[in-house]
Formats: structure tokens, sequence, C-alpha cells
């Protein structure tokens, strides 16, 4: 366009740097934003908008922050970007202290903004500040017939624990369509209510409306949670006739269900017949393979995804990890190592446990400690990681030395900590110990003791000739259950 003499205006590079934004190409807009200095067009609204959008979408907060802080006089829009910007980014808080800004310089919330800060509510499970914007929604009396934010006040109430006043929000609303039966369906499974979210299927078409693929997708879970292949299949034969396939996360979620169904063909069969693969795709196929306690064809899976366009991201690095840690395959994971570094994700908390795991079902626990210590942020998934590494090393009173130490620090243990440290008792023979951690776990950390905590402290006593005690704990799980 330049070298045909065309002279560029403030909308052509408000496009060209959309098109930045969607590609994260920093680079570039680092660039264009130089030329918009040089031909002073930095005094758009519109340019500097797209500048903060660019800069959210390619991870810089602070460049973005800076170019809206130049701004002296700013519009809805630009706030709207602003906001939008900190959700993209889970900076939840930012987001909603955005909002406040905002309202506080005189400028009301319009239905964009309502339908950006609804998720961020969701998610930082503010349920009061939730209750608020629903009133200022059926306040004024346009936006609560807006569907799209009637179908986020909805997602907002599940994400907050509060299927209750989500479903009032629903049946409250004279107009449905296939996005809020949707956002209902989703509600019920964050709830725990799988049953009525595959009933709402039934009841959303008997009203006429025809699941999508984001509802087939939505759905498809559920089957796989329940074991119940009949409606997987039915919904999978669904999915066909509508030509949601070979769409990469209806198969996703088609392959995950068979696998959690028993039906580990039925994934492979459908991974195989994809057009287009993803990286969640791949994952999703070595799950499934995992989860069969086929590893060897995981591991297949993982060097396949290699050898493909796709390169693995943190998620599939740990579940390879995990593999490498079941099989004992030192060498594998010490490559594993080498690109994680590499894709500086050592420091993702699953990626970096999972390192410590790895490197102590291989004996290597020196690596593993290594690997722990050179954790910046600790949490209980890492200190988890170390206690097992030293218990699949052998060293179960290291292993229990670390709890302790887990416990000295402030760190709260949760329902996995226990299951592994029960098994470590049970191993090593620590009957008081266990009997001690048992008692703190139900009355400090008020963590309701699974079956598996039971057998383990009960095959203990056992072990250890304590025959009452143990029998006391059979009753106590009676009584309970």
């Amino acid at each position: 366009m330049r070298g045909l003499g065309v002279d560029l205006n403030v909308y052509s590079f408000s496009c060209l740097i959309k098109s930045f934004a969607g590609a994260s190409a920093l680079f570039q807009g680092l660039k264009t934003h130089g030329l918009l200095i040089k031909n002073g067009f930095l005094g758009s609204d519109i340019v500097r908008t797209s500048l903060i959008d660019m800069y959210f979408k390619c991870g810089k907060v602070r460049l973005a922050y800076r170019v809206f802080e130049e701004v002296e006089e700013r519009d809805i829009v630009m706030w709207g970007a602003m906001i939008a910007g900190f959700a993209h980014n889970k900076l939840q808080r930012e987001a909603l202290e955005y909002t406040r800004l905002m309202i506080k310089e005189g400028l009301e919330v319009n239905s964009v903004i309502l339908t950006t800060i609804l998720p961020v509510i969701g998610e930082a499970r503010a349920s009061k500040l939730g209750k608020e914007v629903h009133a200022y929604v059926i306040k004024t009396k346009e936006y609560s017939k807006q569907l799209f934010i009637q179908s986020g006040l909805v997602d907002m109430y599940s994400k907050c624990g509060d299927i209750v006043s989500g479903r009032k929000v629903f049946y409250g609303s004279k107009e449905r369509n296939a996005i809020s039966w949707t956002a209902l369906i989703s509600g019920y499974i964050l709830n725990g209510r799988l049953e009525q979210a595959l009933r709402s299927i039934v009841w959303m078409q008997q009203e006429g409306f025809k699941p999508d693929l984001i509802t087939v997708a939505t759905i498809l879970p559920v089957c796989g949670k329940l074991k119940i292949l009949k409606q997987g299949k039915e919904i999978h034969a669904y999915a066909v006739k509508n030509g949601y396939l070979p769409n990469a996360s209806v198969s996703t979620c088609l392959m995950m269900m068979y696998s959690k169904c028993d039906l580990l063909p039925y994934s492979s069969r459908v991974f195989d017949s994809m057009e287009k693969r993803n990286v969640i795709s791949w994952t999703a196929m070595m799950d499934s393979y995992i989860d069969s306690e086929c590893l060897e064809k995981a591991l297949g899976v993982f060097q396949s995804m290699q050898l493909s366009k796709h390169r693995a991201d943190s998620v599939a690095m740990g579940r390879i990890l995990s593999v490498c840690s079941k099989l004992r395959l030192l060498k594998l994971g010490r490559e594993i190592h080498g690109q994680i570094l590499k894709k500086d994700i050592a420091s993702v908390p699953f990626v970096s446990a999972e390192l410590v795991q790895m490197y102590g079902s291989c004996g290597a626990i020196d690596k593993s400690r290594f690997c722990f210590n050179a954790i910046p942020v600790k949490g209980s998934l890492t200190w988890t990681a170390i206690i097992e590494a030293y218990g699949l090393s052998g060293q179960y009173g290291e292993a229990i030395n670390e709890f302790k130490q887990m416990i000295s620090k402030g760190f709260k243990p949760n329902h996995f900590t226990f299951n592994v440290v029960f098994s470590i008792c049970e191993k090593a023979g620590f009957a008081d110990e266990a009997c001690q951690f048992f008692t703190m776990m139900t009355r400090k950390y008020k963590i309701k003791a699974s079956e598996d905590h039971y057998t383990s402290i009960t095959n203990l006593l056992h072990h250890v000739g304590r025959i009452e005690e143990a029998e006391k704990f059979v009753l106590l799980k009676q009584s309970l259950a």
C-alpha cells in the first residue's frame, strides 16, 4: 500500500494493529507503534485503543497500561479495551478495579462491558458483586431483555456456586436460545448436577432449540464421567448428522468420552479420522492411553506429535512426564526436562511437580531435590510431589520430615497429600504417625476421610498387630458410610 504511494490513515493503522493482536506479533506491533509516533497518528483514540488491545493480546500488560495512562480523556471504548485486556490475561482484580474507576469517572457500564465483567466476577467467585451487577441489569430494563447478558448472569452465578440463582435467572427470562440453554447445562456440570445437565438437553430440544457445536462439546464429558455409553453414542450420531465433525473440539470430547467408557479403540478411531489436529487433541489421545494403562502407546502418540507441526504445551509435557515416572524412563525424562527449560515452562506448578516426582520415581532423588529447591513459588502440589519422591525412593523418614516441614511453613495439605502420606506410613510401618495425621486431617483441616484413607490406616494397624485400633477404624468407616 505504501509502495503504491497510498497514504495510511488512522483506520488502516487500526486494522493493521488488530491483525498483529490476532497473530500475537509483538515485534511488528512495536514497529507500527513507532510509525504512528513518527507520522503523528498517536493522538487518535481509535489507534490508541487498538494499541492497548494489541499489547494485551501479546501479553504485554505494562505496555498497554502505559498507552492508556498517556491518554487524558478516555471514552468508554478505551475503558472497555482495558477491562477486556485484564480479563484476557486472567487479571480479575484489575478488571474489576478498572470497571470501578470507569464508573467513578462518570461513565455508565454498557452491554459490552457487562458481558466482559460477568465471567470475571464468576472466576473471582465474587457473588456479592455479582448480585449488585444483576440488580443494575434489572434496573436498566433494556439490558435485562438481552439474551447474552441473561446467559452471562447464569454463567456468573454458576461459577460462584449459586446454581439456584442461575436457574432463577434462566427460568425468569421470557426468551431463551441455544446459548442460554448451554449456559444452564454448563452451570449444572460445574456444580456437580450431571443428571440434570443431561435432562436439560432433552428439555432444550422439546422447546424447539437445536443443540449447537458448543452444547455438544459441553455435554459429552458428562457421558464420560457417568459412563453412559448409550447417550454418548447418540450424541456422537447427532454430531455426525449435523456436520459437527471433524471439528477438533467435538472430536477431542468424543475421544475422552469413549476412553472413560473403556472403549479405547473407539477413541483411537475418532483420533485417526481427524483431518485437523491440535495440541489439545494430541494430548487427549495421550490421556486416553494413560488412563487405560497403555503407557507405551501414549509415548508413541507423544513422539508422533513431536514429528508433526504441533509442539507440546505445558499440559502435554506434564502428562508425558507422568508416563516417564511410571515406566522409570530417566533418559527420556531428562530430555523432556531439557525441552521444558527451553520452553521456559518449568515454573508451571503441575509441570514442576511432575518433574520432582519423575526424578523420585527413577531413583534420582538428588535431582528431584534440586528441581524442588529451584521452584520459586511452592504450593501444595509441589510439596506433595517432593514427599512422594522421597517415598518412591524408599526414604520414608525423610518423606515424613518433608510433610512436617510443609505444615510448619504454613502450607495446607489436601486430599492427595494425605493419600501420599498414608501410603508412605503404610509401607514404612509408621502407625503412630499415621493415626496422628488422620486426626490432623479430619479435625484441623476438615478433610473427609476417603475409603483409601481408611484402607491404608486399617491395613497398617493390622500389620503392626494393633487389631483393636484397626477394628475401631473399620467401625468408624461403616458409621460414616
